[in-house]
């Protein structure tokens, strides 16, 4: 029995650590991980999924319009009353009663012999109807041009599903770096903090033993206190981060993440730059050339829309009449009539309605292309400011890189000078001061080369 429970304990164990590994790695991203994560869960993102799914769905209903059209129809009608009209008087008294006693005139006394008007009734109690009519368009100006638009428009959602696109892989990315950079700097506090209590606890002992004045150990103390508030505020940074990452990704804010990359100055070179910039590898660029097109067709749509409707039609109906309710009786008989035709519709004058549309549309078609050259120049600027700040990012990094050995060797001696007796803590601090402002300038230049680098790929139409 001690056995069955033990091997029991075991599997629970087993499988717990199972599940927590699972967990673990379910919420471990790297920056890759983040940005495939994004495209598949960001709100925003599925919003301009869905209008694409839209735009296919109205395409297809305006190719419906141009295919046969069919519909059926009852109609069931009861009249308490059946409408009497009055007319000449044609006929003699004679046949007034004949008709009177068929039910096909109103009961009552009859007129005067050969009365000047008759009043008669025309229809029965009961009617049905029953019928199918099929139409189908030959030729529309307006339905051929509306396809066309209509493939320009599933394109238009397609640029802009890319775009959507483009967009998370420059926020997730941005904030992902941002997020790396303030956990390696809790990292790099961490050491600083072990660091300057050492030198307290060394400082402590030499004031215990009168080898140096209070003075010097609450100064030590004070900038003991202060890293501790600094890593505190660093701490929430790398939570606000968090959040903002787990935002941009489409991930609940209440989960827990665990970033796997690390971003480091070892191997980071200055890439090519080129000095040719060709906007139309912008995703910008190419929706306002897909709206010119758009606008193109809705021209070319009023142009055409001189030219006449042809469309063809058929109708095939069925009536019973009844003074009783016995419509759906097999033994009476239905009426069947029908009709085919063809309907030709020329709009002759309209008030020069064809004429102003078809302004509007031009001056449409001319603001877009006024749109399409300031694009081509905001686009340049903003090509030419993001190789420049990608220039001077990596010429920052590698000057901080070199600040924060500097300001570490220098560190090191103040160190092995005060060990020794030969130093002040003094200097010891200063020095240390000094490497924390070049550390967080490193790690700075670290986060500005990291988002230039983006924008810089943004810029170019590398971010895909």
């Amino acid at each position: 029995m001690k056995t069955k429970l033990s091997i029991l304990l075991i599997m629970i164990c087993i499988g717990n650590s199972f599940a927590q590994e699972k967990a673990k790695s379910a919420n471990s991203f790297s920056l890759q991980d983040a940005i495939s994560y994004s495209v598949a869960h960001n709100p925003n993102h599925l919003n301009t999924i869905i209008d694409a799914e839209i735009a296919k769905a109205k395409k297809n209903e305006i190719t419906g319009i141009g295919l046969p059209q069919l519909n059926g129809s009852f109609d069931l009608r009861y009249n308490p009353k059946v409408p009497t009209q009055v007319l000449p008087n044609f006929i003699g008294s004679a046949i007034l009663q004949t008709l009177q006693a068929a039910g096909l005139y109103p009961p009552g006394p009859l007129p005067p012999p050969n009365p000047e008007f008759i009043a008669a009734q025309f229809g029965v109690k009961y009617n049905a109807n029953a019928g199918i009519t099929a139409s189908q368009l030959i030729f529309s100006s307006d339905y051929i041009v509306g396809l066309q638009a209509a493939k320009a428009i599933m394109e238009l959602s397609q640029k802009n599903i890319d775009r959507s696109k483009i967009d998370i892989i420059a926020q997730v990315s941005k904030a992902y770096y941002g997020a790396i950079i303030n956990k390696e700097r809790i990292k790099l506090i961490d050491a600083n903090i072990a660091r300057v209590k050492k030198l307290r606890d060394d400082t402590k002992v030499l004031f215990d033993n009168g080898f140096v004045e209070k003075i010097d150990l609450d100064r030590i103390d004070l900038a003991f206190n202060n890293i501790l508030v600094e890593k505190e505020k660093i701490t929430r940074l790398f939570s606000l981060a968090e959040s903002l990452l787990k935002f941009q990704m489409g991930l609940d804010l209440n989960q827990s993440i665990i970033l796997t990359d690390s971003l480091s100055i070892s191997g980071i070179t200055l890439g090519e730059i080129n000095d040719k910039i060709n906007v139309t590898n912008r995703i910008e660029y190419s929706l306002i050339k897909q709206q010119e097109l758009l606008n193109q067709f809705d021209l070319k749509r009023n142009k055409l829309s001189y030219l006449p409707t042809l469309a063809g039609y058929g109708t095939m109906q069925t009536q019973a009449m009844r003074n009783e309710f016995d419509v759906f009786n097999s033994k009476t008989p239905w009426y069947a009539f029908g009709s085919i035709g063809v309907t030709l519709n020329l709009n002759l004058f309209d008030g020069f309605q064809k004429n102003y549309r078809i302004q509007q549309a031009k001056l449409n078609l001319e603001k877009t292309q006024n749109s399409l050259k300031n694009i081509e120049n905001a686009l340049t600027m903003e090509t030419q400011s993001a190789q420049v700040n990608y220039q001077n990012a990596i010429s920052s990094l590698n000057f901080q890189k070199k600040n924060i050995e500097l300001a570490d060797n220098v560190y090191k001696v103040s160190k092995i000078k005060y060990d020794q007796g030969v130093g002040s803590n003094l200097e010891v601090l200063n020095a240390e001061t000094s490497l924390k402002e070049a550390q967080t300038n490193y790690y700075n230049a670290l986060y500005d080369y990291a988002v230039s680098k983006v924008d810089y790929d943004k810029a170019i139409g590398n971010l895909k």
